[in-house]
């Protein structure tokens, strides 16, 4: 009977045991299947910004080189980025095609004189003219005067014998006044003293009738004299008034001038065989002309100003601006040379694309050459945060942010760990580390890593327990 009983705990001992090292089996092949994940804590820290951008350097100023306009160029003896001194070949003409232009100028020149000389013969023709009917506006004046002066004079000598007769008569009316004898001494009748009467009155009237009409005669005649004169007398002056002012003489003058200027800048390039040289020193940053093409009326080159320091124009996307500032100090690596501090200088909105800005920095000076390329650097510490997290423990999907973090629970093994989202707004980040606000605590372990995908629910094993 012992021996039985010690047979059955024996072989309930057994099975326990081959159960139990079933369980661990099937729990470590469970296990083995399970994603490890490794989680974080949250940390308060300062959230930093760097901002890198890579840019050129320009020149700090840039000088026009202008040439004669219409010149064809038949080589170029420069290139962007070649430094030149003042006398150096620039580019050489093509005299042939130059010739031709020079040509036609003068052809133009030779028109344009032609009309200068008609324009001038014509006006001194019409001088001529002017002149002529002056003098002979003032003849007639003149003459129309002495005419006029002599019919004023009758009127005037025909008052004159008018009054003289009026008063003669009147003087001999007084003078035979009361006298009744005839010339034979005998007595007039009263009748024919009326008579006698009556006719020096008659006779009186008449002559105060021709007097009025001489007066009347001699104001009409000087009325028509001083009208007539006046009207002589504007004859003259509209002769003499100014012509209306013609600016056509002045301005083929200028035309030809402006055509002998080119003609004498022309003869001036065939007496340098054609080379255009630089007028200043400096490095050449911009060609406007090309071989076969004609010089423009504007800039042909550009050349860097070597009195102004270089300028360093990087540009700048609207994420990377709202880190950098005016005036903010930078570092600057030219050329994978040493970083040198710099600053900020100006800022500004790219019209051709909106959201996007360019950024100037002044260069110390004999620092930089045109077209070197280079690096910002600027950083910026910004506030601190009692929430932050790796980008590696974050997660966005539909505009939602969310983290993932382990919890424990009791499973058909016994205590296990299973994933869960929470809900997170992203208050600042960089390129490391994003300050989250949301469900989280000091405790929350926060997956950051894991050897599977994942998904809210799922079971998981702890690397970092």
């Amino acid at each position: 009977m012992d021996k039985r009983r010690k047979r059955i705990i024996a072989g309930l001992a057994i099975f326990m045991a081959f159960m139990w090292f079933c369980t661990l089996v099937s729990k470590s092949i469970y296990a083995s299947k399970l994603p490890m994940v490794s989680t974080t804590r949250t940390d308060s820290k300062y959230i930093e910004h760097i901002v890198e951008a890579e840019g050129i350097v320009e020149a700090g100023a840039k000088l026009p080189v202008t040439v004669l306009s219409g010149l064809r160029v038949k080589e170029l003896a420069v290139q962007a980025g070649d430094k030149v001194e003042e006398g150096d070949l620039l580019f050489t003409v093509d005299l042939e095609d130059m010739k031709r232009i020079m040509e036609e100028q003068e052809l133009a020149a030779s028109k344009v004189q032609l009309q200068i000389d008609a324009i001038i013969r014509n006006k001194e023709l019409a001088q001529s003219q002017k002149e002529l009917e002056e003098a002979r506006a003032r003849e007639d004046y003149d003459a129309l005067a002495r005419y006029q002066d002599t019919l004023v004079g009758r009127a005037a000598e025909d008052v004159a014998q008018a009054e003289e007769a009026l008063d003669k008569l009147q003087a001999e009316n007084r003078a035979h006044e009361g006298d009744w004898q005839k010339e034979n001494g005998e007595a007039k009748t009263e009748e024919e003293m009326d008579a006698e009467w009556k006719a020096r009155q008659e006779e009186e009237e008449r002559l105060r009738q021709e007097l009025q009409a001489a007066a009347y005669a001699e104001a009409d005649a000087k009325w028509n004299r001083d009208n007539i004169i006046k009207d002589a007398g504007r004859k003259v002056e509209d002769i003499l008034q100014e012509e209306d002012v013609d600016a056509t003489l002045a301005v083929y003058r200028t035309e030809l001038s402006a055509v002998q200027e080119k003609l004498a800048e022309y003869k001036a390039v065939v007496e340098q065989e054609g080379r255009i040289t630089s007028p200043m020193g400096g490095m050449v940053t911009d060609i406007y002309v090309q071989t076969g093409g004609r010089v423009p009326d504007t800039a042909s080159f550009l050349l860097a100003d070597d009195e102004v320091p270089c300028q360093f124009r990087v540009p700048l996307t609207k994420e990377q601006k709202s880190y950098v500032n005016l005036n903010d100090d930078v570092k600057l690596e030219l050329d994978g040379r040493k970083k040198i501090d710099a600053k900020v200088d100006y800022i500004e909105e790219n019209e051709n694309m909106p959201g996007s800005y360019t950024a100037l920095l002044r260069l110390p000076e004999e620092t930089g050459t045109p077209g070197l390329s280079g690096k910002l650097t600027c950083s910026k510490v910004g506030e601190k945060y009692p929430y932050c997290v790796s980008l590696l423990a974050l997660h966005a999907e539909n505009d939602r942010n969310f983290v993932y973090v382990v919890n424990e629970r009791e499973g058909i093994l016994g205590t296990e760990y299973y994933v869960e989202e929470i809900n997170v707004s992203v208050v600042d980040k960089n390129d490391k580390l994003a300050a989250v606000e949301g469900a989280l605590t000091d405790e929350s372990r926060i997956i950051e890593s894991s050897t599977k995908e994942i998904k809210k629910g799922d079971v998981v094993r702890l690397n970092d327990f």
